[in-house]
């Protein structure tokens, strides 16, 4: 697994539940603020990823793909939401202003699926994962962070993951 830089790296999932286990490893990690956007192409595994973090996070809840209500929001026991949003059906920017993410954002973590739509309302802080299909129990995951807490958040996770320093 290459090792890009301080704000970016690669893992390999060979199956959906290690690509689950990634998530947890990522979601025990995650505070109120945090934003963290999944691109990839349909059935990349952004969903299955999107699991593994609500559950490392503490959701009561399993998450599942909010592509028709937009925006899921999945609790734990300390009062705590975690908010799944899904960029697929917005069909403007306008649309997505509405949503107000800057309140979602301030609230708890923010994942959105599909961000690359909405792109130009995102903060330049945040972590972008990429996803790639290589074939049916195989996924390439490529993260990078913008910002001090992603490169925090990033080392934190590979440290996680890979051992050592």
């Amino acid at each position: 697994m290459p090792i890009l830089d301080a704000l970016a790296f690669e893992v390999f999932s060979r199956s959906p539940e290690q690509t689950r286990r990634l998530g947890m490893r990522l979601g025990a990690l995650l505070q109120p603020g945090d934003l963290i956007c999944l691109q990839g192409d349909l059935g990349s595994g952004k969903t299955t990823l999107v699991q593994g973090m609500a559950s490392g996070w503490g959701a009561f809840d399993a998450a599942s793909s909010p592509t028709f209500v937009l925006v899921n929001v999945y609790r734990r026991a300390d009062g705590g939401v975690f908010y799944h949003f899904d960029a697929y059906r917005i069909e403007s920017l306008a649309e997505a202003e509405e949503l107000d993410l800057e309140t979602l954002l301030a609230g708890g973590p923010l994942v959105i699926e599909w961000p690359e739509r909405i792109a130009p309302l995102l903060p330049a802080e945040r972590m972008w994962i990429f996803l790639e299909y290589e074939s049916e129990e195989h996924r390439l995951l490529r993260l990078t962070g913008g910002g001090r807490r992603y490169e925090s958040l990033l080392q934190t996770l590979r440290q996680a993951i890979y051992g050592g320093d």
